[in-house]
């Protein structure tokens, strides 16, 4: 090893940066023509997306560490990174894979098999690993090293400088990727494999919204070929915390993924409101009858027979065989036909009947004749007799507006009071229905039964103890035959229509057997914030255990009146990092006038802006985390919910967004279950 291992490892960085500098130069002189226009546009798909991949976080260091293996026996020297000596390989691990000219690797991408040893080698469980070296980095600048040589029974594990500045570094902004500090049993979580499902319960602070994406860049890394061509959807609670992770994955070298909220994925926008019993009621699993029912009941069993005429000749269909027809297309759309794909189904038997005719009778129609009897009024009349066109509007509003169809609908999965909340005086014309947010999933599960939806092969639904059970069929028919990664935390379900168990989330996601993984360990909510709010577990009756944290300290959590709302803020503005003021939602302005009032250059949250202090109304800063928060009378924001246990839910979950340290003003007495 070279006397001064810190200039060694500068040079390497500087030769990764010229390396990946060259990458994107030849990325960017795909050629951008081909045989035809067709291969034309997607060589230009592929320059674009490679220069995506390869400017994201062009400030970020190439590499963040670095492992000494014993050589592989079956490998050559030449074959060997650069670096290697006699009997160890040296790796450097980065965001993504950097190669020389030559094609030789200078950085392995750190979803490389051989890094998973960098995660979870250990000294009884080497891996083959003699070191690892974590590497520190300001402005841009290494400037030093952390070395454990496993080989002699070195382990630094949390006790590491570096992994400890790195998970605590304060930011402002949108969420870093934690590839540098990801610990081995978020690793395991990551690393799972496509066709595992994955249900991750994990405590304030675990990590567990970063690894769900680390896992989404981990499976399109690892099975590019599934992935890619039918992709990867996120799911998240509200726009502004899409915004809050939309650079983890970029950062990683991976464009392209779809995210979206549940109201994103929808074709209608609500337009208004309603009371929460109704909104429960709606989003109850039960609906899912009501309305494969409503549709189903347009069925009309065939009477008479069909008589199609091709040239100067006519020919008949049974009604027995119209019947049988119809009966098959039945049965078909209970095992998941569409209904605009039944309507063409029975359009072509109709078709290849008579085609069967003319053959029996010595004829031989072609295939252009046989679509042109498909199209014949006498089939289009039919079908639409028989199968009628339907839209979900339409449905939906029937529904709402006729009692008598409801009740035919509904008779064994509603109760007479049931049907009656979700009568609503006929609307004038469809265009002036004023549609709910609960409403526009269930028009979504209307036009999937009928139309269908884009699907992906895998899907990661954070925050998913807050879905009901129609939303939760809205993800489920999104990926129904892939995988799914679930994230959430029972004991910040703050929805009424919530299932409370993740057994009843993952059944209506159509994944029961998906594998339950708690996380427990919290690596960013200081110990002192997070004993604070355990302290409501016992009574928001969820069964889940206690988080803890490896950062422990003093000086973290303070309570002040609420008078000292300006100084509060000032304190954190003294340190680096990002400050949000948590307030009940009736006084974000109040709040945001007070700062301003006081000199200090305060924001209100917005779903694509980063200010140093952002007042954020309690409501959405579920999933969003800040290093300095500022909670302004928690009392009301308990009151502020329909329920008491609906109110400590709202507070553990505000109690939980900081990372650094927590500061409380107010006047009103702390609820009992805090003191």
């Amino acid at each position: 090893m070279t006397a001064d291992p810190l200039s060694a490892e500068r040079s390497h960085l500087e030769l990764a940066r010229g390396c990946l500098v060259a990458m994107r130069e030849s990325a960017s002189h795909i050629a951008d023509y081909g045989v035809d226009e067709l291969a034309s546009y997607a060589l230009g798909q592929v320059r674009a997306q490679r220069l995506a991949a390869l400017s994201a976080e062009p400030d970020a260091p190439p590499f963040f560490g670095r492992i000494d293996r014993d050589r592989d026996s079956d490998m050559h020297a030449s074959q060997a990174p650069l670096g290697s000596g006699p009997g160890v390989e040296v790796f450097h691990l980065g965001r993504r894979h950097v190669r020389d000219d030559a094609g030789e690797p200078v950085v392995i991408d750190w979803r490389a098999p051989l890094a998973r040893a960098f995660y979870r080698a250990t000294p009884d469980d080497r891996m083959g690993v003699r070191l690892r070296r974590r590497f520190g980095f300001a402005a841009g600048e290494l400037t030093s090293f952390e070395d454990e040589h496993l080989d002699r029974g070195e382990s630094l594990g949390l006790a590491s400088d570096l992994l400890r500045e790195e998970i605590e570094r304060p930011r402002v902004g949108p969420m870093r990727d934690i590839v540098a500090t990801i610990q081995p049993d978020q690793d395991a979580l990551v690393r799972a494999d496509l066709d595992t499902s994955l249900c991750i319960q994990g405590a304030p602070g675990t990590g567990k919204t970063a690894v769900g994406l680390h896992r989404a860049a981990f499976l399109l890394y690892t099975f590019p070929d599934r992935l890619r061509r039918s992709g990867v959807l996120v799911v998240g609670p509200n726009t502004a915390f899409l915004h809050y992770i939309g650079q983890v994955l970029p950062s990683l070298g991976e464009v392209g993924i779809t995210q979206s909220t549940i109201a994103g994925l929808l074709a209608w926008t609500p337009r208004g409101d309603e009371d929460e019993q109704l909104a429960v009621l709606k989003g109850d699993a039960r609906l899912a009858d009501v309305l494969r029912r409503a549709i189903v009941t347009h069925v009309a069993k065939p009477e008479d027979d069909l008589v199609a005429i091709v040239g100067t000749r006519r020919y008949r269909v049974g009604a027995h065989h119209l019947r049988r027809y119809v009966d098959d297309a039945r049965r078909a759309f209970g095992a998941g036909l569409r209904w605009s794909v039944a309507r063409e189904r029975l359009r072509t038997q109709v078709a290849e009947d008579v085609r069967r005719q003319r053959e029996d009778a010595g004829g031989a129609p072609s295939d252009a004749e046989t679509a042109r009897v498909a199209r014949s009024p006498a089939a289009r009349e039919w079908v639409d007799a028989v199968w009628p066109e339907l839209s979900a509007p339409q449905l939906l509003a029937r529904l709402y507006d006729d009692r008598e169809f409801l009740a035919r609908c509904s008779r064994t999965a509603l109760t007479d009071d049931e049907r009656d909340a979700l009568h609503r005086s006929a609307s004038p014309s469809l265009k002036s229905i004023t549609w709910t947010p609960a409403d526009c999933v269930l028009l979504d599960e209307l036009d999937a039964l009928i139309n269908g939806t884009d699907t992906f092969v895998h899907a990661v639904v954070d925050e998913a103890q807050d879905l009901s059970a129609m939303q939760c069929r809205a993800v489920a028919r999104r990926c129904p035959l892939g995988s799914l990664t679930v994230l959430g935390d029972l004991a910040q379900a703050t929805t009424p229509w919530a299932p409370g168990s993740w057994a009843a989330t993952l059944t209506h996601l159509g994944h029961d057997g998906a594998v339950l993984q708690p996380l427990t360990v919290g690596y960013r909510v200081p110990g002192e914030v997070l004993e604070l709010a355990n302290r409501l577990l016992p009574h928001i009756t969820v069964d889940v255990p206690a988080a803890t944290s490896v950062r422990q300290g003093e000086g973290t959590l303070g309570i002040t009146s609420r008078g000292a709302l300006a100084d509060a803020v000032r304190e954190c503005l003294a340190v680096e990092g990002s400050i949000g003021v948590i307030a009940p939602d009736a006084d974000v302005s109040a709040v945001l006038t007070e700062l301003r009032g006081s000199g200090i250059d305060a924001h209100p949250l917005e779903d694509d802006t980063d200010p140093r202090v952002a007042v954020v109304p309690a409501s959405t800063a579920k999933g969003l985390e800040f290093d300095s928060v500022v909670l302004v009378e928690p009392a009301a924001i308990v009151a502020a919910e329909a329920t008491r246990v609906g109110g400590l839910r709202r507070l553990y979950v505000v109690l939980t967004r900081a990372v650094s340290r927590l500061r409380i003003v107010h006047d009103e007495p702390l609820p009992a279950e805090l003191t």
